[in-house]
């Protein structure tokens, strides 16, 4: 009976085992082919030196494609054009979407009309609105040199002119990377306890101090998350180009950007190992910013 009882127990702890492991095989079955192993060949990729895709055939392994996308003028814009795409849309969003967001955390009757206006640009084909973005560029009946024209200002060739392209494209950014941000800021004021600026209101302090010594301290990890996420999308900007400059990367070919010379260099120009080596260095830099914005963040976190 003893014996019966012990292998009940041995073969329940060997169940209690082996179900988690059914459960999650699935996903990590899916990650090892769609994730790991794509990621491995990249990286394999990108040191193979004059590959053929057809053949499979290369010349060895080598830096030969790192060298050739840095003594490309073309790459080297991209990452400068990315990096200002990044530096500029990341921190004016997430400062904008903090101020509607607290807007629409105050109790009032159409908060749910505002809020959902707020998110539908994020449920919206990047296409279509880049489309109306693009009318709204316009150099003859665009919306915006419109209003510059009510003060006297020159209309702007916001599209066509290497100067304004990219400032076009990183106005459309802010806008874009508004909606989700809010929905995360919002999801974040609503779940800090009221109580915190309830008791320092009756203590005297005013507005911006709570704001400052409660609210913004308790938002820390949500606004680490949001600066993350926002960070990895930014850097991956290709969607957008293509709406507002017809498939091409701005006037004159000088708004490259690192996803849109990838594309360029794999899907047009057949060069897999320079694609392969961009995508390595953009993962890279990626990762650099994700781990740094980890380390301010632990360091911001004070409570």
């Amino acid at each position: 009976m003893r014996e019966k009882l012990k292998n009940l127990r041995v073969s329940g702890l060997f169940l209690t085992w082996k179900d988690p492991v059914l459960f999650l095989l699935p996903f990590f079955i899916g990650l090892a082919i769609f994730t790991i192993y794509p990621f491995i060949n990249v990286l394999i990729l990108s040191f193979r030196e004059n590959y053929q895709m057809l053949s499979g055939r290369s010349d060895g392994f080598g830096l030969a494609n790192y060298r050739f996308i840095f003594e490309d003028r073309n790459f080297t814009n991209a990452l400068r054009n990315t990096s200002l795409y990044v530096l500029f849309v990341v921190p004016i969003s997430t400062v904008l979407s903090l101020y509607f967001a607290m807007m629409l955390n105050i109790k009032t009757r159409l908060r749910s009309l505002f809020q959902t206006s707020f998110f539908l640009p994020m449920v919206t084909s990047i296409v279509a609105v880049g489309l109306v973005w693009r009318w709204l560029y316009n150099f003859d009946y665009g919306l915006f040199n419109f209003l510059l024209s009510v003060f006297g200002i020159s209309p702007i060739q916001w599209l066509s002119h290497p100067n304004y392209a990219l400032t076009s494209l990183i106005i459309y950014g802010i806008w874009s990377t508004m909606p989700f941000t809010i929905i995360i800021i919002l999801s974040g004021l609503q779940s800090v306890n009221p109580q915190y600026s309830v008791a320092a209101k009756v203590d005297g302090a005013r507005e911006w101090l709570i704001f400052s010594k409660i609210t913004l301290p308790l938002l820390a990890p949500t606004i680490g998350l949001v600066l993350i996420i926002n960070v990895i999308s930014t850097s991956k900007v290709f969607m957008e180009l293509f709406p507002l400059f017809n498939g091409r990367p701005g006037p004159g070919h000088s708004l490259y950007t690192v996803v849109f010379y990838l594309y360029e260099a794999f899907y047009i120009r057949w060069r897999l190992g320079p694609a392969a080596a961009s995508a390595v260095i953009l993962f890279l830099i990626v990762f650099a910013f994700t781990l740094l914005q980890l380390f301010i963040q632990r360091k911001w976190k004070h409570y």
